[in-house]
């Protein structure tokens, strides 16, 4: 997000940025440990915020800034033998700050000139003052999928260290961030940012791309390498490092922002034609120990985060399973084609937590679901932090070796006391003796019933349906799972029921 040559120059002067990654005119050699001794020195000094473009781009209106249209022509090796295509956004209105992205073609460094002929724009946009050092709000990457001779576009980075991507057919949804700081403290959040970027020219037949990118905030600055490979699922490896500037206690890695409005679980809450409205509808965990934890999302009437203690997690992720129209019936916003998003630790992650926020919201709009990794051990300043990671991004990246929960509603118990919760588990050569099955179903706050299973004509699969007692308790934490001779024979089901 950011910023004018004056600004560039300035911070470029007082960080004292090394000129082969940093250079404004003619070739330079680069390679990775350039972005990390970047990071490392500005780790080392006290953090200096960017400048901002001029008013005339942040006094844009709405309407004004989305008129504002990149030209496909004017994408970065276009018409060329390069099987990959880069458009540039420009700064302004919600991006006051711009990012300055050079492009590295044999190892060497050459700036993008920003020009303002390479956009459209109403004719209610006023005079713009610009000029080659300008810099972008971010960019979007495009490549061959399933059009032949044609482009389209599958990942896009804008906006702090937010980014998001989408497989073969997929409408976006949620994003990623490089990092998250500090989500749902009392004292508010920090947003680190994506300053600069450096966009490796794709040899003519390759299938990935390699994306550098500097970050910086007032307790943390990061070096991060994507290596981005669009298809069925895009595959992002990040190799993330990490230089922090005062102690970190709360820090979330590869999280996911996602948006969860309401489905059967709530939709009482909100008149609406619609059966759901979310981006993701669950967080699945492959915890350490091999369990595999399925937890519905919920949107609540208050703040709430749950913690999901674990020892070097094999992966976790925002999933969105329902994939028919009818799920949603919304013909514009195509629900029922936004992506999952899986992580896949590179490595041993040591002890932590899967931490899930869960922030209410009454308008599909806002981002309320954030999903992350939170060590158990802060980052220490002067420190160096290496971290390896896998993002899939896809219908359902990562499926679950166990059967899986397809579909969970909740209401009140019309023929008992209490409320009643139903669980729908996929169809499984493991279901198919119902009368050998096992139910568990467990609250430490709250009686349950013993539950009933029945097969549902409609999926296959088995139905669970239990009723429990909240009392004059605000919250109810509920778990249950399929047993089948004493062994797993489904995932765990997870649920925080609130008032």
């Amino acid at each position: 997000m950011n910023f004018t040559r004056r600004a560039f120059l300035a911070s470029s002067t007082a960080l004292a940025f090394a000129p082969a990654a940093f250079a404004t005119g003619g070739a330079a050699p680069f390679s990775r440990n350039d972005v990390i001794e970047l990071a490392r020195d500005l780790a080392s000094r006290p953090y200096a915020e960017r400048d901002m473009v001029p008013k005339e781009w942040q006094d844009l209106t709405y309407p004004q800034y989305r008129s504002i249209r990149f030209k496909l022509e004017k994408g970065l090796w276009y018409d060329t033998t390069t099987p990959f295509e880069v458009d540039f956004f420009a700064p302004g209105l919600y991006f006051p700050r711009a990012v300055q992205i050079s492009t590295v073609d044999h190892g060497q460094v050459e700036p993008v000139a920003f020009d303002l002929d390479m956009f459209t724009k109403s004719e209610d946009v006023p005079v713009l003052p610009a000029d080659e050092t300008l810099g972008f709000s971010g960019f979007r990457l495009r490549a061959e999928m399933h059009r032949p001779g044609l482009t389209d576009e599958f990942c896009v980075f804008q906006g702090a260290s937010y980014f998001r991507a989408i497989g073969l057919h997929e409408a976006y949804g949620l994003s990623a961030r490089g990092l998250a700081l500090k989500t749902g403290d009392p004292d508010g959040e920090e947003f680190p940012e994506f300053i600069r970027f450096w966009l490796e020219r794709p040899a003519p037949g390759q299938r990935n791309m390699v994306v550098h990118a500097l970050m910086d905030s007032p307790s943390v600055s990061g070096a991060y390498r994507f290596e981005v490979t669009p298809g069925q699922d895009t595959i992002m490896d990040v190799e993330a490092t990490l230089f922090p500037r005062e102690e970190m206690t709360h820090v979330g890695i590869a999280p996911g922002t996602s948006m969860f409005l309401f489905d059967q679980t709530n939709h009482s809450r909100f008149d609406d034609f619609r059966p759901a409205v979310h981006d993701s509808d669950g967080l699945l965990v492959r915890n350490g120990a091999g369990e595999v934890l399925w937890r519905p999302l919920a949107n609540p009437t208050r703040l709430q985060i749950s913690s999901f203690v674990d020892t070097n997690p094999r992966g976790f992720g925002l999933l969105q399973r329902k994939r028919e129209f009818s799920d949603y019936a919304d013909l514009e916003a195509n629900y029922h084609k936004r992506p999952s998003l899986w992580v896949e630790p590179a490595g041993d992650w040591g002890k932590g937590s899967v931490t899930l926020v869960e922030i209410p919201a009454d308008q599909e709009i806002y981002d309320n679901i954030v999903a992350y990794w939170r060590p158990a051990e802060p980052y220490t300043p002067g420190s160096q932090v290496d971290l390896s990671y896998r993002l899939i991004w896809g219908e359902e990246p990562q499926r679950s070796p166990m059967p899986r929960v397809i579909n969970t509603a909740m209401g009140d118990n019309t023929f008992g006391e209490g409320r009643l919760a139903v669980i729908d588990f996929e169809e499984s050569e493991l279901f198919d003796d119902p009368e050998a099955m096992t139910i568990f179903v467990d609250s430490p706050h709250a009686e349950t019933s013993e539950g009933v299973l029945q097969r549902n004509p409609d999926t296959g699969g088995l139905r669970l349906a239990f009723s429990f007692q909240p009392g004059d308790r605000d919250h109810v934490e509920l778990r249950a799972q399929l047993l089948k001779d004493r062994k797993p024979a489904s995932e765990v089901w997870l649920y925080r029921w609130t008032t």
